[in-house]
């Protein structure tokens, strides 16, 4: 086995960017080289070749591996659709609905699959870069761990454990960590660096001494603040909690976040787009005026339907709308446009019936059956390639205006009879530039950004050259060849 787990101190310490940064750096240097998550949880997923479905960043990391992603990357998915609920995929598959107070013995026999998900990838790797989830520290979990120490402890894989000096305290965090928990996990972790430094790393000389003293880790660099992390796709919604004001100049494309957004990394293609600013508006903000409203994806799409409607949403949007502007939405965003979203079985949470923003003339069922699958076609005179990933059908005169056709022959999405109004299944809609380029000319925006695939691999080089300049990555390969 040779393996590394990359774990941190915390939540959002930049875990997927290392991972994706480090699994590119050895690629670029021979290696075949596999992503790994035990568990993830995240709104925002990716549909395999396989037809199964993982979170985005583990298809990033394989991205940057150069290798098709697969189920096993992320075999436990946690989709959260409830404060309490989430969904749980399973190797790509639905495998129930899982209740907060439920998970540790909803957890009970994962750790198995996850293993075996491992192994299979092990077996077709020079090596496997192993992401960690959440916090090593958040000692009241460490009961059957699946995601942390227990995955570590269970397969010998060797940790190194970052820490964010951009929220500060970060020789506490490090430290800390190493105070809390157990001896035997504080043994797996072989080494330790420290993310998003901004300034000369030389003033954190002494920092990494004192680290190094008190755990016994060894100090495997320092990393800057990577500007290539911003152009990868976005991975959850801690993101949108850093959303950027808009810039004057340029068309505004607004999307409002509701709760349960998601697979809100549709729209980082716009990002590559100096003719438009995206403006992502939180809770308690009215849409601001704009030349676009894109509705986004939701996991629980009757739940943010009442959101839209009690921020006072739904009224900015018919008014966007009757000033002759136009609307996207997609997915969960595409159902919220229609006049009725019927769940009779409770796929979403309380069965019911909830009237829609009427905008465009479908009704749709939620149904148990979860389409997953990876799709191209045609849209407004151009091709694009995405992925499905939904439940749901849904019909209406409006649907006799499709918005794409698909390779395979079936119709895609609607149309209003203005054709102000549009709404569409297909994730990764706008990341081919033409494709992107055929909606902005309906706002009058030029585009000139490139296709985001080759976007997303010009940023993983990038970070590959950062990590090679402040990492000691020669030490990681050491440390994952030698084990535990």
């Amino acid at each position: 086995m040779v393996a590394v787990m990359i774990q941190g101190t915390g939540s959002d310490v930049g875990k997927s960017v290392l991972v994706a940064g480090l699994c590119r750096a050895l690629a670029n240097r021979g290696m075949r080289v596999r992503p790994f998550k035990p568990q993830n949880m995240s709104n925002n997923a990716a549909v395999t070749a396989d037809g199964g479905e993982i979170g985005r960043a583990q298809a990033t990391q394989a991205i940057a591996c150069r290798t098709p992603a697969s189920v096993d990357m992320n075999p436990v998915l946690l989709k959260p659709q409830g404060d309490r609920t989430s969904q749980m995929v399973v190797r790509g598959r639905v495998r129930g609905v899982l209740h907060a107070a439920a998970w540790r013995s909803g957890r009970d026999g994962l750790l198995p699959e996850v293993i075996g998900s491992f192994r299979r990838l092990e077996r077709d790797a020079d090596v496997v870069v192993v992401e960690g989830a959440g916090s090593p520290a958040e000692t009241n979990l460490r009961d059957g761990d699946i995601a942390n120490m227990g995955f570590a402890r269970a397969t010998g894989v060797p940790v190194v454990l970052a820490g964010d000096i951009d929220r500060g305290g970060v020789i506490a965090s490090l430290v800390g960590t190493h105070a809390v928990i157990d001896p035997a996990d504080a043994a797996m972790i072989r080494g330790f660096l420290v993310n998003k430094f901004r300034g000369d790393p030389a003033l954190f000389r002494e920092g990494m001494e004192a680290i190094a003293a008190r755990t016994g880790w060894r100090p495997l660099g320092i990393v800057p603040w990577l500007a290539a992390a911003r152009r990868l796709p976005s991975e959850d919604a801690v993101v949108l909690e850093r959303a950027a004001p808009a810039s004057h100049g340029r068309r505004v494309i607004a999307c409002p976040i509701t709760p349960r957004i998601a697979n809100f990394d549709d729209l980082d293609p716009l990002k590559l787009e100096p003719s438009v600013d995206l403006v992502m508006v939180p809770p308690g903000q009215v849409i601001p005026e704009a030349a676009m409203i894109v509705l986004a994806g939701s996991k629980a799409t009757r739940a943010d339907l009442n959101f839209v409607r009690a921020q006072g949403w739904d009224v900015d949007i018919r008014a966007h709308v009757r000033r002759g502007r136009p609307v996207l939405g997609l997915c969960g965003g595409y159902q919220m446009l229609g006049r009725r979203i019927a769940d009779p079985d409770g796929v979403e949470g309380e069965p019911g019936d909830s009237v829609g923003l009427g905008l465009l003339q479908v009704d749709t069922v939620l149904t148990g059956d979860k389409r997953v699958t990876q799709v191209a076609g045609e849209a407004l005179g151009a091709r694009f390639g995405g992925y499905e990933i939904h439940v749901g059908r849904t019909d209406g005169p409006d649907t006799a205006r499709a918005v794409a056709r698909l390779d395979d022959g079936r119709r895609d999405g609607a149309m209003s009879a203005d054709g102000l109004v549009a709404g569409s299944y297909i994730h990764g809609l706008l990341c081919k530039a033409t494709q992107r380029a055929a909606w902005l000319a309906r706002i009058g925006a030029d585009a000139q950004g490139p296709d985001h695939a080759a976007a997303v691999d010009a940023a993983l080089d990038e970070l590959a050259a950062g990590l090679e300049a402040h990492l000691d990555i020669d030490a990681i390969v050491a440390i994952a060849r030698e084990g535990v």
